[in-house]
């Protein structure tokens, strides 16, 4: 905001909208208007007089990094020499710092005259394009040819995509060119259709191409086609996030190493599929290579590893849809798990693997040989077959009689695996789990809840190891996108009893059944919003069965073929109504109370929910009856149907576990629509249906306090209030309920009235900074800080020097600035002068490691320290861990993103990986990111330079005997409070770019959590 501009505002009967510049952004907002102001200054002044102008702008902030203007000219050029003779001559026709859009058209330069001129001062070259074309190489050969004699390092990156590549220009680019070519044959899910060039100069003169035009004649020399010149100098984030997303790609293990002597034959088929010379169905082995997990894939292995080594629990369910790869994940798990056993046992662990078909069975034994490299791994057990090594068996729960158990003793196999776990409640399934007690079971299903009502969590003590969220299934491409649209429906239902999380049933009956008005508005949305209601096929989830049997014989009338289905319809009429439907006889099926595995119809194009729902369970199982790909279908169209809402219906319940946004981002994401769903899917809301929506969810976040302490109020038993644990497990909260804006258990118990001990002047203060030790999720800490909270605790002097540091820890998360306290014991006597404090503190331990989602371990080389890999912390805990706060030196006087211990010598890196939670701010984005799981790119702070003490320790710390230590966050602030840091372990200083600031890559010596990886990624899952 200027003056000129609020001068223009205050004489104006508009009204105006203000928002906050970002704090991370607001260096590069002022910087442009300072650039534009100056530049219409020097463009009225005599040119003589400009670079005076300049250099007494520049002197305002007189500084040891000033850089005066010495005359007006410009360096065009500098030549190595006795080059000259092989260097191109001539540069492109736009300036290095200078962008421009290249169409081919008359009076302007081509994109391939630009190429070879760009070509000719470049130190590095990157090219990324879904195809290349002999024809197109053919137009860059000499510029080509003259980067090889230069020594130039150029990457390249393509794909199979429609069998577009030719091979004889990669083997050119690899054998002549001396390119380093990667390749991603799995073109069904790359999705990569980008084109573009990247020149990287040790000068800072980045450029770049970015449009629609591959590596062929036409595109480069006289296509229609459009191409952005980008630079450093005018664009640099846009280069930024071109680099750190060609790197990004560079190290990801899906786009493949290309040797022709090696690799040709691979190719070949691989392009030969994709262009249609080889049948649909033809398979492409990428024989020889290990298989890796995708992302998703990779969350859930990590989920059993924490399971089984922070909580010693060995029987685990895993929860996603149907195609997200779950018998890849236990082949890969038993991967682990056999290199496990073959060291500590000396022997492979015997596996079972259970399945109802034959089909499943015999995929399923594929993908193990597959991911184990073994052609000849596991026996199969159904039909006529039967094993004779009984090691690694694959059996049909048929086979498995009470005579072949009876056979096999109940420890024989190690491993179990039930693929389709909601079948477990069968007798022949019962029978087997009861018989067998193996080290590991492994359940797998898509649907936890059967139609008998039976929930099969029941046989894991009520846990899921891991349920995979909808929209990390949807952003790793692995579901139908969806296209959900909120339709205001003009009912009222603040008149419906409302209980137990719940409208009542007969009420919401009441309002729907028979509401001809509201049927017309769902007619109107569905033929509004749906391409062909004649070719659709439709499930609506209606409140009861007269609802149902009532809106199919509505959709009848008015010429939509529908039926309507109950858990109460006999099985065979249920089974001819999918039929029906799968056939186009029949297109809504209206349905009641089913969420079991028969209404998972793939062909299901279009959802119509018909009744309110809070549970979010109930609402992903709904949705999830569509998610199904099938031929045909592109999208998923979902119309849920919204009315006027009682204040206890909680919106944001639904949305948040649709798209995994905390309660602050909701909000903001429904004002702007929803603006970071996955590729391919929209949530649009009317405007009614948004106000209504936006009403509900701020009422939510405004009544939050009041809604705790009746949800507390309500757990009481025998006057007795739960404790913490109990609480949140009876009243389904999280914990951030409880401590977010500085909030505490003792006071939502005290402002419902129930007893707790009274405490000191000092209570209030440390109540408010409880939210600080919510982040604790590792064993050793969480004892200690119970121990050092008890009133008969032990006395600080008593520890070992391993547990005073973590004493130290808990000291400064309290007290950051050290609390007024003469001596650590007299803060640790404080806090026990404070029973309902103290009490809490324990309570919060109790639980701490049960919000573990990553396996903590020792740092490297830094093992006497109790700070631990993949841990969470807050800033005050880990400058204590490493040693940086001390008595001398509180934790409040850190910042910044850095901090160097000398006595312990370790560089401490603590990153924001969002410099600012409620804004997308390009020009403060791409500086941190993960590269891969064990790369890290860390921009350092701008006053770091090569020779600068830090910048010198960073490279050279290995020689000098000193360790780094990076610590990542998505963003300063979560639902709680200031958010925690993850611990990514020890790194090792791999390379950098430039200085003021330094781009330095790290390799880390244990790989990130795939969590981690994900959110630091430059690239989409």
């Amino acid at each position: 905001m200027t003056r000129r501009l609020a001068q223009l505002l205050r004489e104006t009967t508009l009204e105006a909208t203000y928002g906050r510049v970002p704090d991370a952004a607001a260096p590069d907002v002022l910087a442009r208007h300072v650039a534009e102001a100056v530049r219409k200054r020097l463009a009225d002044m005599p040119a003589g007089d400009r670079a005076d102008y300049v250099n007494t702008l520049l002197a305002v902030d007189p500084s040891d990094e000033l850089d005066l203007v010495d005359r007006v000219e410009q360096l065009t050029e500098l030549r190595q020499p006795g080059l000259t003779a092989r260097w191109p001559q001539g540069r492109p026709a736009t300036p290095l710092s200078e962008v421009a859009l290249l169409t081919n058209s008359r009076g302007e330069p081509n994109l391939g005259a630009e190429l070879r001129q760009e070509m000719g001062s470049a130190d590095e070259v990157d090219l990324l394009c879904a195809f290349v074309r002999w024809h197109g190489l053919r137009v860059l050969e000499e510029p080509l040819a003259a980067l090889t004699a230069r020594g130039i390092h150029l990457r390249v990156l393509t794909t199979t995509y429609r069998g577009a590549t030719e091979r004889r220009a990669l083997d050119e680019l690899v054998r002549r060119f001396g390119a380093q070519v990667k390749i991603r044959y799995d073109a069904q899910t790359t999705r990569l259709h980008a084109k573009a060039w990247l020149f990287r100069r040790g000068s800072g003169f980045d450029t770049g191409y970015v449009g629609s035009s591959n590596l062929s004649k036409s595109a480069l020399v006289d296509g229609l086609e459009w191409n952005v010149r980008i630079s450093s100098e005018a664009t640099p984030t846009l280069v930024r996030k071109f680099e750190a997303t060609f790197d990004t790609y560079w190290n990801d293990p899906g786009f493949l190493g290309y040797d022709p002597d090696r690799d040709a034959d691979l190719l070949d088929r691989a392009l030969a599929v994709e262009s249609g010379a080889s049948p649909s169905g033809t398979v492409v082995s990428i024989s020889g290579l290990e298989v890796s997990p995708r992302p998703h894939q990779e969350l859930i292995l990590e989920a059993l590893d924490v399971e089984r080594e922070v909580h010693d629990r060995h029987r685990n369910l895993v929860i996603a849809a149907t195609g997200t790869g779950k018998t890849v994940v236990a082949a890969l798990d038993f991967r682990r798990l056999r290199a496990q056993w073959l060291e500590r046992e000396g022997r492979e662990p015997r596996l079972l693997f259970v399945a109802h078909r034959k089909e499943i069975l015999e995929q399923a034994l594929r993908t193990y040989r597959e991911v184990l490299s073994d052609g000849v791994f596991g026996e199969l057990l159904v039909g006529g077959s039967r094993p004779s090594q009984w090691s690694h068996v694959f059996a049909s729960i048929q086979s498995l009689s009470a005579r072949v158990l009876d056979d096999v003793g109940a420890e024989h196999f190690d491993v179990v695996v039930v693929d389709e776990f909601h079948h477990a409640e069968a007798v022949s399934y019962r029978r087997l789990l009861d018989h067998l007690e193996p080290a590991e079971l492994l359940g797998l299903t898509a649907t936890p809840e059967r139609g008998d009502g039976v929930d099969v969590r029941s046989f894991f003590d009520g846990r899921t190891a891991y349920e995979l969220p909808l929209w990390s299934a949807l952003e790793a491409d692995l579901l139908c996108p969806f296209h959900y649209f909120g339709v205001a429906d003009g009912t009222d239902l603040r008149g419906v009893d409302y209980s137990r999380g719940g409208y009542e049933a007969e009420g919401l009956d009441k309002v729907y059944t028979g509401n001809d008005a509201r049927t017309r508005i769902v007619l109107t949305a569905l033929r509004d919003r749906v391409t062909d209601v004649g070719r659709m096929r439709a499930l609506g989830f209606c409140v009861s069965v007269a609802h149902a049997e009532y809106m199919a014989r509505k959709f009848a009338d008015a010429g939509i073929p529908s039926a309507a289905i109950s858990g109460k319809t006999p099985a065979a009429e249920r089974e001819r109504a999918f039929a029906m439907l799968r056939s186009g006889d029949v297109r809504c099926l209206f349905a009641v109370d089913i969420f079991n595995e028969g209404l998972d119809l793939p062909d299901v194009d279009t959802l119509l929910m018909l009744r309110p729902t809070q549970s979010s369970t109930v609402f992903l199982q709904q949705l999830g009856r569509g998610l199904r790909r099938a031929p045909g279908k592109a999208v998923l169209t979902v119309l849920d149907f919204i009315g006027q809402h009682r204040t206890e219906f909680r919106h944001e319940l639904r949305y948040r576990a649709l798209t995994g946004v905390t309660r602050d981002q909701l909000e903001r994401d429904l004002e702007k629509g929803f603006p970071y769903l996955p590729a391919g899917s929209q949530l649009v809301l009317d405007r009614v249906a948004q106000q209504l929506v936006l009403e509900n969810v701020r009422s939510s976040l405004r009544s939050s306090k009041k809604d705790l302490v009746r949800d507390v109020q309500a757990a009481v038993s025998d006057g007795q209030a739960p404790d913490l644990d109990a609480f949140l497990a009876t009243s389904g909260r999280p914990l951030s309920d409880v401590y977010r804006k500085a909030g505490s258990y003792t006071d939502i118990l005290r402002a419902g009235g129930l007893p707790t001990p009274s405490g000191g002047e000092q209570e209030a203060g440390l109540l408010r900074r409880l939210s600080a030790l919510a982040q604790v999720d590792d064993r050793e800490r969480a004892d200690l800080y119970a121990r050092m909270a008890a009133v008969d605790g032990p006395r600080y002097d008593e520890l070992s020097t391993r547990e005073r540091s973590i004493a130290r820890m808990l000291f400064f998360a309290l007290w950051p600035n050290r609390g007024g306290h003469d001596s650590w014991q007299g803060g640790f006597d404080a806090l026990r002068e404070h029973p309902a404090v103290s009490s809490e503190i324990q309570q919060l331990m109790r639980s701490a490691v049960e919000r573990a989602e990553h396996v903590p371990q020792p740092l490297r080389g830094l093992q006497h320290l109790p700070v631990l890999s993949h841990a969470s912390y807050r800033r005050e805990e880990l400058l204590a861990g490493l040693g940086w706060a001390t008595w001398e030196r509180s934790a409040r006087g850190n910042i910044t993103g850095v901090a160097w211990s000398e006595g312990e010598r370790v560089d401490a890196l603590m990153i924001n990986l969002r410099k600012d939670e409620a804004a997308f701010t390009p020009s403060t984005m791409y500086r941190d990111y993960a590269l891969s799981p064990t790369l890290f790119h860390w921009e350092s702070q701008n006053a770091t330079s090569e020779t600068s003490t830090a910048g010198r320790r960073y490279v050279t710390h290995r020689e000098s005997g000193s360790q780094v230590v990076l610590f990542t966050r998505e963003a300063p602030t979560d639902e709680i409070g200031a958010a925690a840091f993850t611990c990514l372990g020890t790194a090792r200083y791999v390379e950098h770019r430039g200085e003021r600031p330094m781009a330095i890559t790290w390799q880390l010596d244990r790989r990130m959590p795939p969590a981690v990886v994900q959110a630091a990624s430059a690239v989409s899952a």
